[in-house]
């Protein structure tokens, strides 16, 4: 994890609320797994366009803001056909809270 990248992803307050929503995604993006067959499970990711339709912003723009979230390691994502699917590295956000608490 490198901290100023992590710092500038967090910078910005859409992806920050990207975060935050993802924390809890069965309560923040209700209808989500909505395109996948129930036998699929990408274990509490959110479609592209459940997050898009929630920050009411363009498609390109979603997606450069959760590239961004995801190269600085705060996000995962896993791919069904033709949707991509996101949810957050937890384990990143344990290490960059200890990274915090030691280190500044």
């Amino acid at each position: 994890m490198e901290p100023i990248t992590v710092f500038k992803a967090l910078s910005n307050e859409t992806r920050l609320n990207i975060l935050k929503w993802l924390k809890e995604p069965e309560k923040n993006f209700p209808v989500q797994q909505a395109h996948l067959p129930k036998e699929v499970n990408i274990k509490g990711g959110v479609c592209v366009g459940d997050i898009q339709a929630k920050v009411n912003l363009s498609q390109s723009t979603v997606s450069q803001y959760l590239a961004t979230l995801q190269k600085a390691g705060l996000l995962e994502s896993e791919r069904y056909e033709q949707w991509t699917y996101y949810r957050r590295n937890e384990q990143a956000i344990d290490a960059l809270a200890k990274y915090i608490k030691a280190d500044i």
